[in-house]
């Protein structure tokens, strides 16, 4: 396929989310107030306690299976690199632009923790139904994309709750100060100040891994004649409910943006470049050698979920660590905001060009 063909297949994903994250900007707005803060912050506890674990389940279970898990064993240590990569280069920004203590967090988490659950979720699948995807059969595609997608997810959880939140901790000067302010406000204003535990979709994940990797379970619940089929087909049915949820709420919070206060323009543009030029650059190289020396499977598909990895704007769970650390709330808005607008152009470049990479 040429190049321009292949723009235009990674476009169209790119656009459905633009639309619907306008949806939800326009929804959130004060005059018309059906997707307001409240309403934001209920239905996103029931995105990650409900709609993303009966996803991630759904399709880990579905399937991934031990062999394919062996085959697959490189995107654990490729969201790792990721997050190493970040962080590094979020360092050196650091000390380039000399950010003051209450942002160090902030800029690293930013640089670190790519979204590596949502943003495959929404683009992976939608590009194997495009007319002219290069990854093969629509049904056989996207049933994998989503396997990949989730299993993504399910590592990149991980990886935020572990290792970047303890950067954002250990960067936070006001860490103490934050924790106890969180405290005092939660107890006068609960509904306004919840942090999801990442355990419940992590729970789910666990069981998805389980099921599809032993045969016994795997024959009792997947299948259309499994006795147990219809457990799978209502985990299925809530998993549909999470990706235009979790678009909305993203446009809805990106307002926040408009209204945050000034923040450094060289902490911008070098969070920009980080996650837009110099992590998917780096992603080329580092995927490209690892195929050659065979560690990588050569499925194309895989391929480019493992590239998109490295070309992702930063986790949307970010804002909630820093919320917890009341270290840079309403930068990581004005954050925020830069990055995800600028996503919909940077994501369809470099999805263009990483499916003429592995075709």
């Amino acid at each position: 396929m040429g190049l321009l063909d292949l723009f235009f297949v990674a476009s169209m994903p790119v656009i459905r989310v633009l639309l619907l994250t306008a949806l939800g900007s326009f929804l959130a707005l004060d005059r018309i107030d059906i997707l307001g803060d409240v309403v934001r912050k209920q239905l996103n506890t029931v995105v990650f306690f409900v709609f993303n674990p009966a996803l991630v389940y759904s399709n880990l279970a579905n399937t991934i299976t031990l062999d394919r898990m062996v085959l697959l064993w490189f995107m654990p240590l490729n969201i790792l690199t990721v997050c190493i990569i970040g962080s590094a280069l979020g360092l050196l920004l650091v000390k380039t632009t000399r950010a003051p203590q209450h942002l160090k967090g902030l800029i690293l988490g930013s640089c670190a923790a790519g979204n590596m659950g949502n943003m495959p979720l929404i683009i992976i699948p939608a590009v194997c139904r495009e007319k002219g995807s290069p990854f093969g059969a629509p049904d056989v595609c996207h049933t994998f994309a989503m396997a990949y997608a989730s299993l993504s997810m399910a590592i990149g959880a991980i990886c935020l709750w572990s290792y970047v939140y303890n950067i954002v901790r250990i960067f936070s000067s006001n860490a103490r100060e934050g924790i106890n302010l969180h405290c005092s406000i939660s107890e006068e204003y609960p509904h306004q100040f919840t942090l999801p535990h990442p355990l419940s979709e992590e729970n789910l994940q666990i069981v998805g891994f389980i099921i599809g990797m032993v045969p016994h379970l795997r024959k009792l619940i997947i299948g259309g004649t499994a006795p147990l089929h219809v457990v799978q087909d209502s985990a299925s049915l809530l998993g549909d409910a999470a990706i235009p949820s979790i678009i909305l709420i993203m446009g809805g919070n990106l307002l926040k943006g408009l209204k945050g206060s000034g923040i450094q323009l060289s902490f911008i543009v070098g969070i920009l470049a980080v996650r837009f030029i110099f992590l998917p650059l780096l992603g080329i190289i580092i995927v490209k050698g690892a195929l050659r020396f065979g560690l990588v499977h050569p499925d194309p598909l895989f391929q480019f979920v493992l590239l998109l990895q490295y070309a992702v704007p930063p986790a949307i769970n970010l804002g909630t660590i820093i919320q917890l650390f009341g270290a840079g709330e309403s930068e990581c808005s004005v954050i925020m905001l830069w990055t995800y607008g600028l996503a919909s152009v940077s994501l369809t470049l470099w999805s263009t060009l990483f499916m003429w990479l592995v075709s």
